[in-house]
């Protein structure tokens, strides 16, 4: 059989959204990734005077996965990211600590043998994915905005080589991505990355028998729980409870203990803090990997 291609995209994630392809476990697939602008923003001359974020980030998908049900967790490997070899990063109205003093402007950034040159810089670049995720149980959820559906966490370790464990909360799970940078920041402090189209290559699996509440990630040093919310408080406080809940029950330690190992070990690191904006802050809390005590285990994927 043929590599299965997807180049279909939604602006949402959704119960609703029909299905472009179906995938069965262990099934590897391409996604056709637009940029965070669909295309939109290519030069100079093309300012982000407004944003809408009806048409933005879009994701390519969703996917119907065979066998996936609520309370399951849809395993996501990342195998590869391939990104065109230009993209751009934009100031964005009103997004950003510094946005009040900052003008509007678009710089268009090309790739030369694996670095961006930006100015008389030459950075390596990093490729992620911005926006992963599942349909929410209830509504739907622009493609702009994150929450325990995934969405757009922008975490920068969502890389090649990296797992991510979702929590499935509909029927096929109806998985997508988009929203590829080249390299970002930890924070994406003026609200964009270097914004590029490009490919991911994904191995889709299904785990039963283990529940998660937000998107967990694994790499090889560490694993994330990562959650979002509109204050800080509060996105720590649910990625704290994640992490914390893994660690007991792969630990077989009480709450206390998890929460003393968690000050000793885990790190507190921030995904997305453009501020203001409308997008919720986003946190990821990481613990170092032990190879005897997995947080999520994989053996009956």
């Amino acid at each position: 059989m043929g590599k299965t291609i997807i180049t279909q995209f939604s602006y949402q994630f959704a119960a609703t959204n029909e299905a472009v392809a179906r995938a069965v476990d262990g099934d590897t697939l391409t996604f056709k990734t637009q940029d965070c602008f669909s295309g939109r923003i290519v030069d100079q001359s093309d300012l982000t005077t407004s944003f809408n974020y009806d048409t933005a980030n879009p994701a390519t998908g969703p996917v119907f996965v065979e066998t996936a049900q609520p309370g399951d967790i849809l395993v996501v490997e990342i195998l590869d990211i391939r990104v065109a070899a230009r993209g751009v990063v934009t100031t964005l109205p009103g997004c950003g600590p510094l946005s009040d003093t900052q003008e509007i402007r678009t710089k268009p950034v090309q790739i030369i043998d694996g670095k961006a040159l930006f100015n008389d810089l030459q950075i390596p670049i990093d490729p992620m994915v911005g926006v992963i995720g599942v349909a929410p149980a209830k509504g739907e959820v622009r493609c702009g905005f994150p929450g325990n559906h995934g969405g757009n966490m922008d975490c920068k370790q969502i890389k090649k080589g990296a797992v991510l464990y979702l929590p499935v909360q509909v029927e096929g799970a109806l998985f997508a991505l988009g929203d590829l940078h080249a390299v970002m920041g930890d924070g994406e402090l003026c609200g964009t990355g270097l914004e590029i189209c490009g490919e991911v290559d994904v191995r889709l699996t299904v785990l039963k028998g283990q529940s998660i509440q937000w998107p967990v990630l694994e790499t090889p040093e560490k694993w994330y729980a990562i959650a979002s919310a509109e204050q800080y408080p509060d996105a720590l406080k649910l990625a704290a409870e994640q992490m914390q809940a893994l660690i007991c029950k792969a630990y077989g330690w009480d709450l206390t203990d998890a929460y003393l190992y968690m000050s000793l070990q885990s790190d507190t690191e921030i995904c997305q803090a453009c501020k203001p904006c409308l997008v919720d802050l986003i946190v990821r809390i990481g613990t170092p990997k032990r190879s005897d005590k997995p947080l999520i285990s994989r053996s009956e994927a």
